[in-house]
């Protein structure tokens, strides 16, 4: 399937409900509305297809930016392929949930999620904590060096609730996935949230939201999900 042909089909997908809720939580125009699921048998028709992915990425349409995520073949692109996405990624929705996603399958992921915690900038950052949330919910333990995972859990405290507001929902995810998802730092994030306490994260035009790692935590404790890995990080 070529370019046209995919935006033809995602277009047909869309739902005016869907395309209410995406720009509910920030989406604008232009944006068809498709369900993720609705996008499965598309993605199994074309499977990994990076310079379609790039084609689609680039339109700035919502959900075409999206099913660049799930078609895309992370081995293949650069360091300045995923700084690329960032830059386009203008809400969280694709900062979070399709390039940091992206990124984690990539060799570079680490690498390239440690300069965008640092980077300042409240949507890069929140990306590049979500990467690891992504990261460390998927591969082994084995492949994190517990000396750094324990500096970024300090990063977290010191640092979350000045953070910007998006970032500081990624931090706060990344201290609730340490604490069910690698072992090794288990008691010291359970130890961090419950010194983090409530985060309050300011949203437009909606009632703040108060994040509280440590009641997550228990509650996946209490359904015996401690140690839980995903077997794919995309869709």
């Amino acid at each position: 399937m070529d370019f046209e042909m995919v935006m033809q089909e995602l277009e047909s997908l869309g739902k005016e409900r869907m395309k209410k809720m995406y720009i509910s939580n920030g989406a604008h125009e232009p944006v068809f509305g498709v369900a993720t699921g609705a996008m499965k048998p598309l993605a199994k028709k074309i499977k990994k297809n990076q310079p379609l992915a790039e084609q689609l990425y680039a339109t700035g349409n919502y959900d075409a930016m999206y099913f660049a995520g799930i078609i895309a073949d992370p081995m293949t692109m650069t360091e300045a392929d995923f700084q690329r996405w960032i830059d386009g990624a203008y809400f969280y929705m694709l900062s979070d949930n399709v390039v940091s996603v992206t990124l984690a399958e990539a060799d570079i992921a680490q690498a390239v999620a440690d300069k965008w915690i640092v980077s300042g900038e409240e949507l890069r950052m929140s990306a590049g904590w979500s990467c690891y949330c992504w990261l460390l919910g998927n591969r082994p333990d084995g492949e994190f060096s517990a000396t750094k995972i324990a500096s970024l859990l300090d990063q977290v405290k010191d640092t979350i609730h000045a953070s910007p507001e998006r970032t500081k929902s990624a931090m706060n995810n990344f201290i609730y996935t340490v604490a069910i998802s690698y072992l090794p730092l288990h008691d010291k994030a359970v130890e961090i949230a419950k010194a983090v306490g409530p985060v309050e994260v300011k949203r437009d035009k909606k009632k703040s939201s108060i994040l509280l790692a440590s009641e997550n935590i228990q509650k996946e404790l209490d359904r015996g999900r401690l140690g839980f890995k995903r077997k794919y990080v995309r869709c």
